[in-house]
């Protein structure tokens, strides 16, 4: 996967390491599983079997900022076309 590639080598190392969401019981043991896969993998990382993404492209987020006096900010932002990096901001009550 092109994205994998592109992370640094130590956050390819942590893919490695870390069992992701799992209990872990110290942080020590994880620290311990990404000296072993950095010595394991010292130049070239391989992409782990588990390890997956997704790309998100939005066509509107909504934004909410509580505030003490309950006028609560609330924001839509709507992608103005699909192909576009422009966005319409709009207001909506809380």
């Amino acid at each position: 996967m092109a994205y994998f590639r592109s992370r640094p080598w130590e956050s390819r190392i942590g893919a490695w390491a870390s069992a992701q969401s799992t209990v872990l019981d110290s942080p020590a043991t994880l620290q311990e599983k990404w000296r072993e896969f950095s010595e394991r993998y010292p130049e070239e990382v391989p992409l782990p079997d588990n390890w997956g993404g997704f790309a998100l492209t939005p066509s509107t987020i909504e934004l909410w900022q509580g505030r003490y006096s309950r006028l609560h900010d609330r924001a839509r932002y709507s992608r103005i076309n699909n192909s576009s990096n422009e966005w319409e901001i709009t207001r909506l009550y809380p």
